[in-house]
């Protein structure tokens, strides 16, 4: 009889039955999206979240905030009606009306887009609690005291993040506030101080500036948005303290504590030490994953500060565990979670390798004017030594923007000088945000500037704002020998036209 293994070695085992084909922990942007993809392609799913389905962007993030800035913008509007041929008018404030709208709207979107009944319709079970990893495939659900334990072939975490909230000597003595409770507020500060200059930070400043509010800014970075083009960002910034907001940049908040007045602040700033009072105090200094709880080393999931690590696939170091959104990623906005959570369903249940498009993320602060980038930065490409164009159109060439008087703004591409292939973007601008979605689209499709200059776009739209920006392309490679050349070939007789300045805008 010839020597080999066991029989109980030869014979392939039949893999453990699980509970669920997917189980995934989080309930944000990238739970929803993880658990309707896993339904739709025929998995049994469980979705677990600790508090209410739609996450920080409905509840804390990108929906209050802009429903705030609307606000803000009607409100500046009414202030500013003269510029429209109609009568100044200083607008009556009730921030608790405000309040009251902001979250009228989220319970909207709630009911429209996250209510557990959508996802339970789709053959999902929706369980309310804390999950916690006991081991690999298992975890265990607590809520109220009662406890469930469940298993899973796949698992996708998604479970966000949080503000950071940063080492400043007193600032746990005092009632300051995050993005996370800023929307339950029903006082309206008549001064507010801001720790942060990011996104969230400047979009704040701007608001609560424009409904009546004294607000500073302190950083400790000497520009704010310091991932956005540094000439876009100063120029929004000028904006900015045109309308009242003040900056403290490249200071140091040392400490806080209660005032008569509210908060008081201690900063050092350009050699000397500094004391600023203010009604309320706005913590804005980014964000940090949620992994705490998660039982990850049960698990045994590779995870650090930054997040749990992940591979351009979305998975773990465990083959059948996935993460997605911001408790894994470095682009924390809501489409990146979405764009993730597809990568991970797909990867874990079609096994297709799916890879993640960290090259053209765009995004946008929502100031006014908006403020967007995707694609390599411009800083990058000198440093990289790449060879490219700029490209630049200013917003006050865009009909458009002249009939809404909306003419503060620039769009900037980056392209290479003779393919026209777009290797970048940044805009500072009304509808900013709208207008990048194309330069993403492009470069993702490899579209160049030629294609998108020869593509029709409708008049008058900010749209066309981006078709001329690719304009430019024709612009700048349009030599004198050529026209030169057409005039002795076809007998033109009209002036040889100036090409001198290099920076010229058609």
């Amino acid at each position: 009889m010839p020597r080999g293994k066991p029989l109980s070695q030869n014979v392939r085992r039949a893999p453990l039955k699980r509970e669920y084909d997917m189980i995934v922990i989080g309930g944000g942007a990238a739970g929803l999206t993880s658990a309707g993809i896993s339904a739709n392609l025929g998995a049994k799913t469980m979705m677990i979240e600790a508090h209410r389905l739609g996450g920080d962007c409905t509840w804390t993030g990108c929906i209050p905030s802009k429903v705030l800035l609307k606000a803000a913008k009607v409100a500046s509007q009414l202030r500013h009606a003269g510029r429209y041929g109609l009568l100044d008018n200083e607008p009556e404030i009730d921030f608790q009306k405000i309040i009251a709208y902001v979250q009228k709207v989220r319970e909207d979107v709630y009911e429209e887009a996250d209510n557990p009944e959508i996802f339970e319709a789709m053959g999902i079970e929706v369980v309310h609690g804390k999950a916690r990893f006991t081991d690999p495939h298992t975890v265990i659900i607590e809520n109220g005291g009662e406890s469930r334990e469940v298993t899973s072939r796949f698992f996708i975490i998604a479970t966000g993040s949080s503000a950071v909230v940063p080492p400043i000597d007193g600032l746990k003595e005092v009632p300051y506030m995050t993005n996370e409770n800023l929307f339950e507020q029903h006082d309206f500060p008549e001064s507010l101080a801001i720790i942060g200059g990011g996104p969230i930070g400047i979009e704040m400043a701007q608001a609560f500036t424009r409904l009546g509010s004294n607000v500073t800014v302190f950083d400790m970075m000497d520009s704010i948005l310091v991932n956005d083009h540094p000439e876009l960002a100063l120029q929004l910034r000028q904006t900015l303290e045109s309308e009242g907001v003040r900056f403290i940049l490249g200071a140091g908040v040392k400490n806080v504590s209660e005032s008569r007045s509210g908060i008081s602040i201690k900063y050092e700033w350009q050699s000397g030490t500094h004391t600023l009072d203010a009604s309320k105090l706005l913590v804005s200094a980014g964000r940090r994953a949620n992994t705490d709880g998660l039982g990850l080393d049960d698990a045994g999931v590779v995870w650090s500060r930054k997040g749990i690590e992940i591979n351009n696939r979305c998975r773990t170091n465990r083959k059948h565990i996935f993460a997605a959104g911001d408790v894994a990623g470095r682009f924390q906005f809501t489409h990146m979670s979405e764009h993730m959570a597809k990568v991970a369903a797909t990867n874990a249940l079609l096994r297709i390798p799916f890879k993640m498009d960290s090259r053209h993320v765009p995004w946008a602060t929502y100031t006014d004017p908006e403020l967007a980038h995707v694609g390599t930065a411009e800083k990058e490409l000198i440093e990289t030594g790449t060879v490219y164009e700029v490209y630049k159109f200013p917003y006050s060439k865009i009909d458009r923007a002249v009939t809404d008087s909306e003419t503060n703004g620039w769009i900037r591409v980056y392209a290479k000088p003779i393919t026209g292939k777009i290797l970048g973007a940044d805009i500072l601008g009304t509808h900013a945000g709208d207008l990048i979605g194309e330069f993403a689209l492009a470069m993702r499709n490899g579209i160049s500037l030629r294609s998108m200059a020869d593509t029709i776009h409708p008049y008058p739209t900010y749209g066309l704002g981006a078709r001329r920006a690719a304009d430019q392309w024709y612009v700048k490679n349009q030599k004198l020998w050529q026209i030169k050349l057409i005039r002795k070939i076809f007998g033109y007789r009209g002036n040889l036209p100036d090409l001198s300045d290099k920076d010229r805008i058609v």
